[in-house]
């Protein structure tokens, strides 16, 4: 165990209901890896900002899928740890959520490993050569079948892309948008994750992708009519027609998301 946290303080930026499509991706696809464990699993907010509301907001829908869930929020910060702990105080009902100090190396009680770790809006502050080494370190505290969610998204959580990964590597890419006045799926290129948002160039196979499901939005504008949804669930299937790896099918994509495998976008060496 470190004896001083691993990384570096956030900005801490955060609002009320900001990464709920990231809770909806991992209470929705990825809930197996919950209901799966004998033990109560251990799910880790990693670096949750200057207001621990993201992570109530994040134990409050995993217990609907897995009632003993024990939810734990850690910040380098000490005062927002601080803060975590004053609101339960003041809250009985959130039982199974804790918080405490720490960073990368993901400090758990003794012998426990997490589940899953979201780290949402962390990494970007990082240099991308960076991202490997802190995606090892906390895939390394990962219990078996875990998940590292690394993820980035704007400041209300209507554009979102996050990178799944497990301790053998990344092994998708999802990009998560608030349909309803969507003008371009283009849009959510700005909140690339870190690992991509420098590769969004002509000859890198995520500038590709993006530039695949803008033209297939743009070519499917007569459906607009009848909806974005409909709009964008036509549009992810000329992807998946067109040969992109898709890894999920229309109940998904009515959502604004649409996951694809790693490897179609992953950075050229």
């Amino acid at each position: 165990m470190h004896s001083r946290p691993v990384g570096a303080v956030t900005r801490g930026t955060t609002n009320p209901n900001r990464l709920r499509r990231q809770d909806r991706w991992l209470t929705g696809p990825q809930a197996w890896r919950l209901r799966r464990m004998d033990d109560p699993p251990i799910v880790v907010d990693l670096g949750y900002g200057a207001s621990p509301v993201t992570a109530v907001e994040l134990h409050d829908r995993l217990r609907r899928v897995r009632p003993d869930v024990r939810t734990v929020g850690i910040e380098i910060e000490p005062s927002r740890v601080a803060q975590g702990r004053e609101l339960l105080a003041h809250n009985p009902g959130l039982a199974g959520l804790s918080f405490r100090r720490g960073g990368f190396e993901i400090p758990l009680d003794a012998g426990r490993s997490a589940t899953i770790v979201r780290a949402a809006n962390v990494l970007r502050q990082y240099d991308e050569s960076e991202v490997a080494g802190a995606w090892e370190r906390i895939c390394s505290r990962l219990a078996p079948h875990g998940l590292l969610l690394d993820g980035t998204c704007d400041e209300l959580g209507r554009l979102s892309t996050w990178v799944a990964v497990t301790p053998d590597g990344p092994v998708s890419f999802t990009i998560s948008l608030r349909l309803a006045g969507l003008g371009d799926p283009m849009d959510v290129a700005p909140r690339l994750v870190k690992s991509l948002i420098h590769r969004n160039v002509p000859g890198e196979p995520v500038h590709a992708y993006l530039a695949a499901l803008s033209r297939a939005w743009t070519i499917n504008a007569p459906l607009a009519p009848h909806g974005a949804r409909q709009r964008f669930v036509a549009s992810a299937r000329a992807l998946k027609d067109d040969g992109w790896p898709l890894r999920d099918g229309p109940t998904r994509w009515r959502l604004g998301e649409v996951t694809v495998d790693w490897s179609a976008v992953a950075p050229r060496a």
